[in-house]
């Protein structure tokens, strides 16, 4: 197999326009400029059981690190009917630093169970010792626990990945958003695509996710670049996992859709869902249909590949090399060379296992303060290269309508991995 990831850069330097590089072999930089928008994308909606607490590991039983001081770090996800990395990503963590780190999830539903969101939070908030709390993905709702955690304490650090409102709500609560860059993404995936060979890109998406601002914005690059490459866009609605016929409901749908589009628009066609859940059936159905995938919701080379495609993950959760194998086989077995690519970064394990480290250092005193951008884009660039070596990146402010980067809103970007 031969695969191509490119040398780790994170960018020496905030600038206020978002960049954006791709590629299998060494992939083209190209300028991702900011969308004037207002909301990041609820881009993985994770439906999981109730929330519950995972309690310290036996230390005779790991060979977790012991803290370096009298506190803890929680970290909240979700479960894993959506999307296992997350959650296994946290439990790579308390696996590394032991009690140090307590975790806890979300609800299943929790566009409707915003009291469980907060209630949760709090409760792990309500030990003294926790100083800090991670949080990704950032479901609706994070922003009202956080307030209510701050009413009693204050001091609380909150680190929140892959938020799901807008940045005007989640800004001023969290001390540090990470993100992908979704309109970043909506210029480079046509011409990507392109290279591909499609001629047709599919679009599943349904009203809630369509009226967050990142993703309309992401939507409306997708219309100019699919445009200048040739591509038609073609959008579908959905069932939203979170109504009436829930998750499974969705996934059947793109089960069934996929077929009948590839029947009417013909196999060079690249599927787009703005869902996590649906990243599974999408693209089982793609591979077995022989159409194109360029790229998922929330960019990572584990996100619903296993599953997808049967390939197993024993002791391999966070081995990126392993899991670049794994898919060149599959795509290999497929015959669908150069119509598979995905980013050599899992950006939502990279952003809880930046946030854990990252909040370390400013609890043992190792920054300027709670917000310290070079500690913060060293940590960030030390984390990514723990999950691949060689890995293009770059990391910029999110710019709001009115022009202002928010400086403590990151919006990062990554290179295409391509499977010849």
């Amino acid at each position: 197999m031969k695969k191509r990831l490119l040398s780790l850069t994170l960018a020496a330097a905030m600038t206020l326009s978002l960049a954006g590089c791709r590629g299998t072999a060494p992939a083209e930089t190209t300028a991702a400029a900011s969308a004037e928008t207002t909301t990041a994308a609820a881009a993985a909606d994770n439906t999981t059981a109730a929330a519950e607490t995972t309690k310290g590991a036996d230390s005779a039983e790991t060979e977790a690190e012991a803290p370096a001081g009298n506190f803890k770090i929680g970290i909240i996800t979700g479960t894993a009917s959506q999307g296992d990395e997350e959650i296994t990503q946290a439990n790579k963590m308390k696996e590394k630093y032991g009690d140090m780190i307590v975790t806890s999830t979300y609800p299943d539903n929790f566009t409707t169970e915003t009291e469980t969101v907060i209630s949760n939070t709090v409760a792990m908030a309500s030990d003294p010792d926790v100083k800090a709390i991670i949080w990704c993905q950032a479901i609706p709702g994070t922003a009202a626990a956080i307030d209510k955690v701050r009413e009693t304490r204050p001091d609380m650090i909150f680190i929140v990945g892959t938020p799901g409102e807008d940045p005007g709500v989640i800004n001023p609560k969290a001390d540090i958003v990470l993100q992908v860059d979704e309109p970043g993404c909506g210029i480079v995936l046509p011409p990507q695509a392109a290279k591909q060979g499609a001629k047709t890109m599919i679009h599943y998406s349904f009203p809630r996710h369509m009226s967050y601002a990142l993703i309309v914005a992401r939507h409306e690059n997708f219309k100019k670049y699919c445009a200048e490459n040739n591509i038609e866009l073609v959008d579908v609605t959905a069932p939203d996992p979170t109504g009436d016929s829930g998750i499974t409901g969705a996934q059947q749908f793109i089960l069934e859709d996929v077929p009948r589009q590839i029947a009417k628009y013909g196999k060079d066609t690249v599927f787009f869902t703005t869902n996590c859940g649906m990243q599974e059936p999408l693209i089982r159905s793609v591979f077995e249909n022989g159409a194109i995938y360029s790229l998922q919701c929330c960019p990572s080379p584990f996100h619903a590949f296993p599953a997808a495609l049967n390939i197993d993950m024993a002791g391999h959760e966070a081995d990126v090399d392993y899991m670049m194998e794994q898919l060149q086989k599959k795509v290999t077995e497929y015959n669908m060379g150069g119509r598979v690519s995905t980013w050599g970064v899992p950006c939502n394990m990279l952003f809880i296992s930046a946030g854990v480290e990252y909040a370390k250092k400013v609890l043992e005193g190792q920054t300027n303060g709670t917000l310290d951008e070079q500690v913060l884009r060293d940590t960030i660039q030390a984390c990514a290269e723990e999950f691949t070596p060689n890995a293009s990146m770059t990391m910029d402010y999110y710019v709001d309508d009115d022009g202002n980067a928010k400086e403590n809103h990151f919006l990062v970007m990554s290179d295409f991995v391509t499977f010849e």
